[in-house]
């Protein structure tokens, strides 16, 4: 995992976006918001168990690799190259149709493997992925072989049933991760935008082995993100927010496209606390991997518990995920004309006309948004139905320091009359950043 962090935000920038952020917060606390998107089927097929001695065996394989080839499995390295042809060679035998894509990052050739299990709605992809790649110093065995292994394990399980889902199956691993994610910005960046609008979410497993474990779940769709809290509830083990290495693993590239996308962590170099210990168990005070990018990262820093609990957990997300029913297409109307968001000036809207629809607009509206802007955090954005009624999209925030906005927002909007003129406003409540809003569409 790569948590590397840069902040460009000055005090009073901070101040003014706080300030701008309390007065938006007034309309917003007045105006509908967008709802949860639709939560998992729940009549999916049951995941088998996944034997954390197959996740393990595959860990003593990049463990051996890394030992004959310097010592690690890093980009550039003989040592990557050699444990992404173990894993594809087991793909291979199973089944998969697989791909090795290549990019350029320090002057090196990188490698992706990609893996498409047969069968499956083409125009519904349910991918699970993970980073490969170790850090120079060390084996990398729970950064990231952990996720790796259970990822591959989880494919193979997929093959040994013969798992015929609704949706189409696809796993990834991920080259130089530990240099800014750049396997998966390479892959994200090489698919059409038509190809991207095809993905139901991607899952990513970045360290789910820490000796000294948590459990925390991305909270970034509320579906993937129910899907896994709902399992670690029924096996009884409480949950937390992933915020450690929140943007700073291989879903980011994804999210950052508007793909929706979720996952699981055990936990990097941030200390454990007494109530995470009483929790969890484990030792309070000291960090979650205390091996975390260093040579002593090797299969002796996994705690086979998370590992097999999340192994499990990620059969069973997929299985619920990519066994479910999929989602007609539905009818879109899209303005794709550019209009320019004024630094800290007054909000803009962009319209899209409905016409020859019956009734009342769903009650799962899909309201996809791409805002081009320099600083993410800055904007409000809503959108207005023909009526006036606002519905909240995105709040402003003085910490969300990413760059565009990119994503699919879903809206109960069955009190409104589906045809008519529906808005897209935006505003920028702060000053020192521009944008535009490229795009955006309704999916009824």
């Amino acid at each position: 995992m790569n948590l590397s962090r840069t902040s460009r935000l000055s005090t009073s920038r901070r101040t003014a976006a706080a300030v701008a952020l309390a007065l938006t917060g007034l309309v917003a606390a007045t105006a509908p918001t967008a709802s949860a998107a639709p939560t998992a089927p729940a009549a999916a097929l049951a995941a088998p168990d996944i034997p954390l001695a197959n996740v393990k065996a595959h860990l003593t394989q990049l463990q051996s690799i890394a030992t004959a080839n310097g010592g690690n499995r890093a980009h550039g390295r003989p040592g990557y190259k050699a444990s992404l042809d173990y894993v594809k060679a087991k793909l291979d035998a199973a089944g998969f149709t697989t791909s090795v894509t290549t990019f350029t990052s320090g002057g090196a050739t990188g490698y992706n493997l990609i893996a498409d299990w047969p069968g499956g709605d083409p125009n519904q992809i349910l991918m699970a992925g993970a980073h490969l790649d170790s850090v120079s110093s060390g084996p990398g065995i729970n950064d990231n072989g952990s996720g790796s292994a259970a990822v591959l394990e989880t494919a193979l399980a997929v093959s040994r049933a013969q798992l015929k889902p609704t949706k189409h199956l696809r796993f990834g691993w991920w080259g130089a991760e530990e240099l800014g994610l750049v396997g998966s910005k390479a892959y994200v960046n090489s698919l059409p935008a038509t190809e991207r609008s095809k993905f139901s979410g991607y899952l990513n497993f970045d360290m789910i082995g820490s000796p000294n474990p948590g459990y925390f779940v991305y909270d970034d769709d509320p579906a993937i993100e129910k899907t896994f809290k709902d399992y670690y509830a029924g096996i009884g083990v409480p949950t937390e927010i992933e915020t450690e290495g929140d943007g700073r693993s291989d879903h980011a590239s994804f999210k950052n496209v508007g793909i929706p996308v979720g996952g699981l962590f055990t936990g990097a170099s941030r200390t454990k606390s007494s109530a995470q210990a009483q929790k969890w168990g484990g030792t309070a005070g000291t960090a979650f991997d205390r091996c975390y990018h260093s040579s002593c990262d090797t299969t002796a820093n996994i705690n086979d518990t998370a590992l097999d609990r999340n192994s499990d957990a990620i059969a069973h997300a997929v299985w619920t995920l990519g066994s479910g029913p999929v989602d007609p297409p539905g009818d879109a109307y899209e303005n794709t004309a550019d209009v320019a968001v004024p630094d800290n000036g007054a909000a803009v809207t962009s319209t899209v006309t409905v016409a020859g629809h019956t009734g009342n607009a769903p009650a799962a509206l899909k309201v996809g948004v791409d805002i081009k802007h320099t600083w993410r955090g800055d904007l409000v954005v809503d959108l207005l139905a023909p009526d006036g009624t606002a519905y909240r999209l995105k709040n402003s925030s003085g910490s969300d320091s990413a760059d565009n906005v990119i994503a699919t927002y879903t809206v109960d909007a069955s009190a409104e009359a589906a045809n008519g003129a529906w808005k897209l406003r935006v505003q920028d409540i702060a000053a020192q950043d521009t944008g535009y809003i490229d795009s955006w569409k309704l999916t009824f």
